[in-house]
């Protein structure tokens, strides 16, 4: 089960990958608007129809790994998403991926492996109680609105982009956490009941909201400052969510210093990618 959830997690994130590169240039064409306007003017553009299907079948390989395993190892294995998203602009772009790139990419692997495999994650229960679900809720949802919040209020591009970054990273892990319920129910007890649960709506909801906010974080400012906090944001928040929500553990004590590197190498490799993307040309603000 743990290699199934594994495998359907790296499809996702190559598939979520293709989303994602195909969104932001959808949104790097776009010079003015937000919100649902922001959405209209991307809903005309062929790039963004891509991108949404690779968007969708990204869900489909999620919710298949999310049922065969705990969110605190599918989710951060979604951290593969940013290297993929770079593989595939350099051939569609005619580039080359320079040699720091590679290294950064190496790196982020490498950190990942370290960190699952000195991490552990195991134990979930298939379902949380109502009573755990209302403040992982009332925290998750008001971040999100938090986010907005600051953004708006904001004038620097750097800030902009990091907090709606950050806000769609929590959107996402929430998704994640209710699509992982939702799921349970239809594999448990059948169609019926996965389309009268209301995780069923919940993550449907959250989506789209996470969407909204990761579009808007694109065009907001500089992918230095939306990247990170989005792709490190969806692993640290589905972390906290699988042990709070799903009873998932991973492995303290002294594995505690190896589990640390690997998230400093994740941390590194990211914001050197980050780094590498403005040379990809215009596929990116």
């Amino acid at each position: 089960m743990i290699v199934l959830a594994v495998f359907f997690a790296v499809l996702g994130a190559a598939s979520n990958a293709v989303g994602t590169a195909f969104q932001r240039k959808a949104a790097s064409t776009v010079d003015r608007g937000g919100g649902l306007a922001l959405l209209r003017a991307l809903v005309r553009r062929p790039a963004w129809i891509i991108g949404i299907a690779g968007v969708t079948g990204a869900a489909v390989f999620q919710a298949l790994a999310l049922v065969n395993g705990p969110m605190a190892l599918v989710q951060p294995v979604f951290i593969l998403e940013l290297p993929f998203a770079l593989l595939i602009a350099v051939p569609l772009l005619h580039r080359r991926l320079p040699a720091a790139g590679w290294w950064a990419i190496a790196t982020v692997v490498a950190g990942l492996a370290l960190l699952l495999g000195a991490a552990a994650p195991s134990g979930t229960r298939r379902q949380a109680a109502m009573e755990q679900w209302i403040p992982v809720l009332a925290v998750t949802l008001g971040a999100m609105g938090a986010a907005v919040a600051v953004a708006r209020g904001s004038s620097s591009p750097l800030l902009r982009a990091a907090v709606l970054g950050a806000g769609a990273a929590i959107g996402n892990a929430l998704t994640a956490a209710l699509m992982k319920s939702a799921t349970v129910r239809l594999a448990d007890a059948g169609l019926p009941a996965f389309l009268t649960t209301w995780q069923t709506y919940g993550f449907a909801l959250t989506g789209v909201a996470a969407l909204l906010l990761l579009e808007n974080a694109l065009q907001a400012g500089p992918l230095v400052a939306s990247q990170p906090a989005l792709t490190i944001g969806d692993a640290a928040v589905s972390l906290l969510l699988g042990v709070a929500l799903f009873d998932e553990h991973v492995r303290t004590g002294w594995w505690l210093l190896p589990e640390a590197a690997g998230a400093l190498m994740i941390v590194w490799g990211v914001f050197r990618l980050t780094r590498v993307v403005p040379h990809l040309g215009d596929f990116v603000h």
